[in-house]
């Protein structure tokens, strides 16, 4: 099973994330805004990553550090379990629409950290979240996670509907990307044998 487990103390958070990337989707999240538990729950139950994610942060002062480094502990997590990333998959994509809204997300696990964020909100903050705290979380995930990350919302007017088929899509294209190809399951996909930089 490819598992992992990071825990992440700073002055501003204390993070406990686990991660099984052969997972059902079940999940246990607590960061302290209602709002993120929501989108990674979704995250969780869409990308079959069993997903347990604890966060004490500094939300007295805002909700920055709290999702910032929730969002790098777990793209952490996933690269840990990932490993040398042997057998993956390592492209996907996948759309995902919500009522009006449709959501596009590509990624490949390249080790090499990207995000272009085509998604825009027409509301600063959505429950208690701020909004523009979303593109935040998944810039710092692919950073974390070393993936290149594209997300486009192609149209949309409901900001919930908007933030949440971004996670549902970026859930069903991580699926796909982390699968391990039973055709090459013994090999690293890239031509250089090893994943990071170009290639």
């Amino acid at each position: 099973m490819r598992t992992a487990t990071i825990q992440r103390t700073t002055s501003e958070t204390d993070i406990l994330v686990e991660v099984n990337l052969d997972g059902t989707g079940s999940y246990e999240v607590s960061t302290g805004i209602g709002f993120l538990d929501h989108m990674l729950e979704q995250l969780s139950r869409h990308s079959l990553i069993d997903l347990k994610v604890a966060v004490k942060g500094d939300l007295h002062i805002d909700q920055h550090h709290t999702t910032e480094d929730s969002a790098i502990a777990l793209g952490e997590a996933v690269a840990k379990a990932l490993g040398d990333r042997r057998g993956i998959t390592r492209y996907g994509h996948a759309y995902a629409p919500m009522d009006e809204t449709l959501t596009r997300v590509a990624i490949d696990i390249s080790g090499r950290p990207f995000l272009v964020w085509r998604s825009a909100f027409t509301q600063p903050r959505l429950g208690e979240m701020d909004a523009e705290l979303f593109e935040h979380w998944f810039h710092s995930f692919a950073l974390a996670a070393g993936i290149t990350l594209h997300v486009e919302t192609l149209y949309g007017r409901n900001n919930h509907h908007i933030v949440e088929s971004a996670y549902k899509a970026l859930a069903r294209a991580l699926r796909i990307a982390i699968e391990i190809d039973p055709r090459k399951a013994d090999s690293v996909p890239s031509t250089k044998g090893t994943l990071g930089g170009h290639g």
